[in-house]
């Protein structure tokens, strides 16, 4: 069944008639739709120790999985990380309890931070053991936050400004929902405490402010890929993605149907999901302005592919299925094989 078809109507009646509806997270133990997860009660703590593994090391960290064996999916080599809506995470071939619900898991460029939603809906930054977490901004209440990614930016040739240029990308982006509106929202990631800003997508190409700007409301799942600040996101109403650049000029372009998309490391390809023949299917595509040919990765699927992650290297893509998570090349040159058996949201730490 497609992601339409499981959660379009029932998501948007929530949305639009639920003040601050409380919705699946996309990071709990049943997949949603490309709109905002949610924020609901989180799970007991448990009494596992978080790791002790130094902060931004490759190293196991965190409590080791039932019987000493590692958590199947998982490993220093593939970066692959895997959260599953309650305290503990899946990495390093162990689990990790960060001693909070953890929703939305997303690494910072250098691997070092992780940043998710707690079971306050507040959003959290952490290091991968679980240590040294900073609420870098408090849900006022009413509001549902999920998805953050982290803005990446390096100068161009020739920049002068230097390390003050780049601070203004020294951000995280997320989606917020509040009575049935969906927005983009964005915190500095060195203020812990700052209140969010929404970050208003539009276009300016070339100077030109007269060219049609892209929908405000039903923007979701942001995320954010290659050294130009650029996100790529979904609007919900529309099935649309889009491409925002703010590096030079704020730029939005609509990227065709679709939603949940992930920009590559390099921002020069979009993996996205869009429903065909009763299942999600996974889709790539250039984001240059000149190119527009899709390619689908699962054209045999029979099962639903969604909320796709690209590997630290572009080689690789991971998508959730119903029955865990599996992984293709990027190119489509082999079918998805599915590497484990947990039920969560996939990420690649850097």
């Amino acid at each position: 069944m497609s992601v339409r078809n499981r959660f379009g109507t029932a998501a948007a009646i929530a949305l639009m008639t639920t003040v601050g509806a409380v919705l699946l997270s996309a990071c709990g133990p049943e997949p949603t739709a490309s709109g905002p997860s949610a924020a609901p009660t989180g799970a007991a703590p448990t009494s596992a120790a978080p790791g002790t593994a130094a902060p931004g090391a490759p190293s196991h960290s965190g409590s080791a999985a039932p019987g000493g064996k590692e958590v199947n999916g998982t490993s220093a080599a593939n970066h692959l990380t895997i959260s599953t809506g309650t305290q503990t995470v899946a990495m390093n071939g162990t689990t990790v309890d960060f001693g909070t619900v953890v929703r939305d898991l997303a690494w910072s460029p250098d691997g070092k931070r992780a940043a998710f939603v707690n079971g306050n809906g507040d959003l959290v930054l952490a290091n991968p053991d679980g240590t040294g977490k900073v609420t870098l901004a408090k849900n006022p209440g009413g509001e549902t936050w999920s998805h953050p990614t982290w803005l990446r930016a390096t100068l161009e040739p020739g920049d002068t400004s230097g390390a003050a240029g780049l601070e203004r990308f020294n951000t995280i982006v997320f989606a917020s929902a509040k009575g049935g509106v969906l927005k983009l929202e964005q915190v500095p990631t060195k203020t812990p405490g700052a209140t969010p800003e929404v970050l208003t997508p539009h276009s300016s190409e070339g100077g030109d402010d007269n060219l049609p700007q892209p929908p405000q409301t039903g923007n979701a799942w942001p995320n954010a890929g290659g050294h130009r600040a650029a996100i790529a996101y979904a609007n919900t109403p529309a099935n649309e993605v889009y491409i925002y650049d703010d590096y030079i000029r704020p730029n939005a372009r609509d990227m065709g149907k679709g939603s949940q998309p992930a920009l590559s490391p390099d921002g020069e390809h979009l993996v996205f999901v869009r429903s065909v023949n009763g299942h999600d299917h996974l889709f790539t595509r250039s984001t240059q302005f000149d190119q527009k040919a899709e390619k689908d990765l699962t054209p045999s699927a029979t099962t639903d592919y969604t909320e796709p992650v690209w590997s630290p290297d572009g080689k690789t893509v991971a998508a959730r299925t119903p029955d865990g998570v599996s992984t293709l090349p990027a190119d489509g040159s082999a079918a998805p094989t599915q590497v484990s058996t947990i039920k969560g949201l996939p990420a690649y730490r850097p």
